[in-house]
């Protein structure tokens, strides 16, 4: 069964930091994109981060940048978010997702965690 499995998630103050994982079975995981997303209520799905397949490049979105950092253990087939620096507006359900290549569509979606930062 193809699956993806997050952790990590946690109620932290602003300007403290969590490591969220996400673990892949079922796939090879290291021929895979491997994104991270998050929905606070209201708000629409955002991606946050994500991982090249090809060459292991990451990518993230204005609003993270310099403080989330993305990495991936292939031998454990899991990739991490290290979040640094959080603010109250990071609150939201993260997700972790998967993609055959950077080109396609995300089609294997994690059941997701919750971060809350309290002011």
């Amino acid at each position: 069964e193809v699956q993806l499995v997050e952790s990590g998630g946690g109620l932290v103050q602003a300007g403290g930091s969590l490591r969220l994982s996400c673990a892949a079975s079922g796939f090879t995981f290291d021929d895979y994109a491997i994104g991270w997303f998050r929905q606070a209520p209201g708000k629409e799905r955002e991606e946050v981060s994500c991982i090249s397949e090809s060459d292991g490049l990451t990518y993230y979105a204005d609003s993270v940048k310099g403080r989330f950092t993305m990495s991936s253990d292939n031998a454990k087939n899991t990739v991490y978010l290290q979040m640094n620096s959080l603010k109250p507006e990071d609150t939201a359900v993260y997700y972790c997702a998967a993609r055959p290549s950077m080109k396609s569509a995300y089609d294997v979606w994690g059941q997701g965690t919750q971060v809350t930062v309290s002011s």
